[in-house]
Order: C-alpha cells, then sequence, then structure tokens
C-alpha cells in the first residue's frame, strides 16, 4: 500500500532534514520540503532525500503570474519530486499554466495540488483580507476552480475533504495538514483533526510536522499514525 503519510520537514538545515530522514522510512511515508528548508539546503538536499527512496511534496505554494508559476513547476518538475503545490487564488489561468507545464516536463509527472485556505486562517482572518464566508465555502469554491483547471487535487484542512469529495469526486486528492495526535497541542493551527477522523472524513493524504518530527522516536510514531490509517480504511 502506498504511503498515506508525508511527514513535514520543518526544519532549518540539510543536516537536521536528514538525521529525521534516517529515523523514518520511504515505505511508510513521503517528506514534505517547505520553504524555509528549500531556501537553506536547495535541490541538493532533495536528490539525497530521493537516492534513500522518499517521494518529495515539494510545497513552495507558487503564486504568481501565469508564465512565472509555469516555468517554476517545470524546474520541480525536473527535480524529481513527487508533488508540488500552487495557490488556488492565483486563478483559473495559473493553474493551468502550472497543469501544462507539467505535461511531458518529467515521467512521471509530478501531481500538482492548490492550496485553497491555510489550516492557520479562521473565518475572522478571511474576513480581514476580503474573502468572504467562512473557511469551509471558500475552500470548496476553490477546489472546484481548481478541478476546473486540470489539477490533480488540493491542499485543504480535514475538515473539509468530505465535501471537497463530494464536489469533486474520489480521484480528486485531498492532501490535509494540521493534522495533530490527540495529546497534540493545536501549535499554529486553527482547523485540525486526528489522523483517524482525517481519514474517515475524506483525507487522501495526511501531512504531519511537529508530532512526528519532534517526537523522543519519530518512527515508533510514524507506525502508529499507519496503524490509525489501516484500521479506518478497514471501517469506511
Amino acid at each position: 500500500m502506498e504511503p498515506r503519510v508525508i511527514v513535514a520537514l520543518d526544519v532549518s538545515d540539510a543536516a537536521s532534514a536528514l538525521a529525521l530522514g534516517e529515523r523514518l522510512s520511504p515505505r511508510q511515508c513521503r517528506l514534505k520540503i517547505g520553504k524555509e528548508l528549500y531556501t537553506a539546503a536547495g535541490p541538493a538536499l532533495i536528490d539525497t532525500l530521493l537516492k534513500r527512496g522518499f517521494g518529495i511534496f515539494l510545497d513552495l505554494k507558487f503564486h504568481d503570474i501565469p508564465n512565472t508559476v509555469a516555468q517554476a513547476c517545470k524546474a520541480a518538475a525536473r527535480l524529481g519530486v513527487w508533488m508540488v503545490n500552487v495557490h488556488a487564488l492565483g486563478g483559473r489561468e495559473m493553474m493551468q499554466a502550472a497543469r501544462d507545464a507539467l505535461e511531458g516536463a518529467a515521467s512521471p509527472r509530478p501531481k500538482l495540488v492548490a492550496v485553497t485556505v491555510l489550516t492557520s486562517l479562521s473565518g475572522d482572518d478571511l474576513r480581514e483580507v476580503g474573502i468572504a464566508g467562512e473557511p469551509a465555502q471558500a475552500a470548496l469554491r476553490l477546489a472546484r476552480l481548481a478541478r476546473g483547471a486540470g489539477l490533480d487535487g488540493v491542499v485543504c484542512s480535514a475538515q473539509e475533504a468530505e465535501a471537497v469529495r463530494q464536489a469533486c469526486g474520489e480521484t480528486f486528492l485531498r492532501v490535509t495538514p494540521g493534522i495533530r495526535l490527540a495529546e497534540s497541542g493545536t501549535d499554529d493551527q486553527k482547523r485540525i483533526m486526528t489522523p483517524r477522523r482525517a481519514i474517515e472524513a475524506g483525507a487522501s493524504y495526511l501531512v504531519i510536522g511537529r508530532p512526528i518530527t519532534r517526537a523522543p522516536d519519530p518512527r515508533a510514531v510514524l507506525e502508529q499514525v499507519c496503524e490509525d490509517i489501516a484500521g479506518a480504511e478497514k471501517a469506511r
């Protein structure tokens, strides 16, 4: 069975990321590299982790004019990453340009997903920047837009996963950050859910960072999460 967990390597340097990678298994998870780590370590880290067998989600949330985003996605494909993302708020033309740029850019083509509403944002936060409605409503609108633009899925809260699945179909991916273990704190996330509940709610992949990476035994926590996922899938 393919890994359903994406471990967020939210560390500041290559040495820390590689040390964490040594304590995890590519059979149980993929790895997410975001802005801080990519800026610090660059493509060389991705190449090293790929050679260790990990699939890489390059989480740079491209949001710019269509041509700039398209060229950035091409560059990401050349790195050999498994998944790359853009911001749905960049609009239909930008997302279509990103999708078109990845066609034939690499084999296999990286999965392309769009960020809907960050899990750190509440309804008040959205209204402050001029976006109407609650996060769930905005996320669903943006998910439909991403599907219409031909993307593979979206990044959304697990709280919105079921609605996205119903609106966009089972094969349209729901990549869900804001996953916390029952005993974990919320940190800077506002719309959170446990791994089992997220799978039951329709998540395709779970992005988990600090509950795994800051645990005394990251592999043991990852194994427990995988067991929880398996149990939730059997119950569905």
